[in-house]
């Protein structure tokens, strides 16, 4: 019996989530008004277009709120710490603390 896309595709897409989450396999891209630092430094709040790979735990936190249903502004806030967290804080390596403004989503795209 042959399999059709509504049967196969949810499978491929639940291994390519538990990828993401075991690997760190998630990508973010997103232009966003992004900022760490004070104005007048290179790190002042812009609009920037950023795309880094989260770790598993943001991979996680992220496909979690996805599933369900979390609104827009909850998505952006799992979306705002991982990218916050792969992008400035570096996975925490002294700067962990550092507070990252993440506002006007211009767009987001997540891809395993």
């Amino acid at each position: 019996m042959e399999e059709t896309g509504s049967e196969w595709q949810p499978q491929v897409r639940a291994q390519a989530k538990r990828c993401a989450v075991s690997s760190g396999r998630l990508v973010i891209s997103c232009r966003a008004y992004f900022g760490l630092g004070p104005k007048g430094t290179s790190d002042a709040g812009r609009a920037r277009d950023i795309t880094v790979a989260v770790s598993p735990a943001h991979a996680a936190a992220v496909i979690a709120a996805q599933e369900e249903g979390a609104t827009k502004s909850d998505l952006h806030d799992a979306v705002a710490e991982a990218v916050a967290n792969a992008y400035c804080r570096q996975g925490g390596d002294g700067r962990a603390g550092l507070e990252v403004k993440f506002t006007d989503v211009e767009w987001l795209k997540i891809a395993f």
